[in-house]
């Protein structure tokens, strides 16, 4: 494969996560009319939205089965085709169990997608020779505020949520159908046996993905929270709040674009490092701070900081394992497994000590990633790119 195929595949890559940050963030911006729709409170909302990710967990671990089968890029194509499709599911549900059921297909269409557009990454991040996994997830965090920027134009011109979010499925699906050609096609050796129908992570996989499920953790709580925190906490206005989370993601968004640079000029273990402690230190100073400004900036350093971090845990992951959607498939089933326990436990924490002790939690957790960061260096002698058939 010559360098020009390898950058349209890039490009390729790319587009596909952006159009994966842009559903989410699409289907984000209408949850308000969606909860309207069903005639749900907040606790029965909150059930609901626990779907996604019990969608997601169990779907991920088929990944590898499927990319074994029939390829990394036919499943790539066809699952991010479906998950913009999806997206028009969650607005038709008349009722609340109706609701769960299709946001668990939405989840479960979303982790497949999500495995196998995180393999393609690691395959074109082998063969150019040079980080490129922080970019990537640099272009998801664009898609989800560009997702998001449409769906805040549709609410408030009072634009149907169906209409919307149909209208949104067939731009990102016939997106997706330009883009997919131009792909990986990524194989498995024709001797490689394949994996089970439910594929469990190896011991070194897991340790890779807990590193993960600290950043997701952390990730997760400043999203939910941060907003939260700086009105009940530092005492600001609503609209500070919001203007704190934006600040969160534009770090994290401008982390990640800067995040390939660095790993190249001081590899993948130093810059997780590096990047874990300026989060340490953000999550500190969120713990201490009583007023919005240094609240506002310990949000911004735990962006920048964890910004790198996934994008690093799925890389080092899919190049331990066995081939790489497998390895990502392992990794991302228990990062993200932070979904179901995050919310319980900064909500626990802070109903009985308040929220600085809840993100005193989340500063210990950002402190693991430090320790573990040595997980995710190149797996010693391995060959880059072992397993998988070059075309």
């Amino acid at each position: 494969m010559d360098l020009r195929e390898l950058k349209r595949a890039r490009f390729a890559v790319s587009v596909v996560f952006a159009l994966h940050g842009a559903v989410t963030g699409g289907f984000a911006s209408r949850i308000p009319w969606i909860q309207d729709h069903v005639g749900a409170g907040p606790g029965a909302l909150g059930l609901a939205l626990l779907a996604p990710a019990a969608g997601s967990i169990l779907a991920m671990p088929t990944a590898g089965r499927l990319t074994h089968r029939f390829g990394g890029r036919a499943v790539t194509r066809v699952s991010i085709g479906l998950w913009c499709l999806v997206l028009v599911l969650p607005p038709l549900a008349p009722d609340l169990p109706l609701l769960f059921a299709a946001l668990l297909v939405y989840g479960a269409v979303a982790g497949v997608a999500d495995v196998a557009m995180n393999a393609q990454g690691v395959v074109a991040e082998q063969r150019l020779g040079r980080s490129i996994m922080s970019g990537l997830h640099g272009t998801w965090s664009l898609g989800t505020l560009a997702g998001g920027a449409v769906g805040t134009l549709a609410a408030s011109a009072g634009v149907d949520a169906r209409l919307h979010l149909a209208g949104a499925a067939v731009v990102l699906f016939l997106v997706a159908l330009a883009v997919g050609p131009l792909l990986l096609d990524v194989r498995a050796a024709g001797d490689e046996p394949a994996p089970p129908h439910f594929v469990l992570p190896s011991r070194g996989v897991l340790l890779i993905g807990l590193v993960g499920f600290c950043a997701v953790f952390g990730e997760g709580a400043a999203q939910d929270w941060c907003a939260v925190y700086l009105r009940e906490v530092a005492g600001a206005s609503q609209a500070v709040g919001a203007a704190a989370y934006t600040a969160f993601a534009c770090m994290m968004a401008v982390g990640r674009f800067c995040g390939d640079a660095v790993v190249r000029r001081l590899g993948p273990v130093a810059t997780v490092r590096g990047g874990a402690a300026l989060a340490s230190l953000g999550g500190l100073l969120v713990v201490v701070s009583r007023t919005p400004v240094p609240a506002t900036a310990g949000f911004m350093l735990i962006g920048v900081g964890i910004a790198v971090v996934v994008p690093l845990v799925f890389a080092a992951a899919g190049n331990a394992a066995a081939s790489p959607s497998e390895g990502v498939a392992g990794a991302a089933t228990v990062s993200y497994t932070s979904g179901f326990f995050a919310p319980g436990a900064i909500g626990a924490i802070a109903a009985q000590a308040g929220l600085p002790a809840s993100f005193a939690l989340v500063t210990a957790l950002l402190l693991a990633i430090l320790l573990g960061a040595g997980r995710l260096g190149p797996p010693a002698g391995r060959a880059r790119g072992h397993g998988v058939r070059r075309t």
